[in-house]
C-alpha cells in the first residue's frame, strides 16, 4: 500500500518532513497552544482526565487501534486519535459514551472538521 508522501512541517522555518501537519518536534507545542487557545477549559480539563484516557483506550482497543474511515474503505490505518462523532461542545453527557467515538489517523479527522491535512 503506498504511503503518504511527506512534506514540510507547518511550524515557520522547520524543514523537517512529516506526513502530518506538524513534525514531532512541534506537534506538542500546537496541542498546546489550542489548548490554551481555541479549546475551553472545561473541555481540557476533561481530556486530561482520567476518564477520558480509560474510555479513549476502550475505544482504541473496540476498533483495533485501526482508523474506521480507513477501514470502511478498505484501507488499514493505524488510529492516530479518537473522535466524539457528536462533539463535546454539542453533547456534553456523550462525551464519555464509547458508542458516540470512533478511532480516526489524523488525515480522516482533519477531513471531518475541514482543517487541511
Amino acid at each position: 500500500m503506498p504511503s503518504k508522501p511527506k512534506k514540510p512541517c507547518s511550524h515557520p522555518r522547520c524543514p523537517e518532513l512529516t506526513t502530518e501537519r506538524y513534525c514531532d518536534n512541534h506537534k506538542k507545542d500546537a496541542t498546546r497552544y489550542y489548548d490554551k487557545v481555541q479549546r475551553d477549559s472545561r473541555s481540557t480539563s476533561f481530556y486530561n482526565g482520567k476518564a477520558w484516557q480509560v474510555v479513549r483506550q476502550q475505544a482504541l482497543l473496540r476498533d483495533n487501534n485501526l482508523c474506521q474511515h480507513c477501514f470502511n474503505d478498505g484501507m488499514m490505518k493505524a488510529a492516530d486519535m479518537v473522535h466524539h462523532i457528536q462533539e463535546v461542545r454539542d453533547e456534553w453527557d456523550l462525551r464519555l459514551d464509547i458508542d458516540n467515538l470512533t478511532s480516526l489517523c489524523n488525515a480522516c479527522h482533519n477531513k471531518v472538521h475541514g482543517k487541511r491535512g
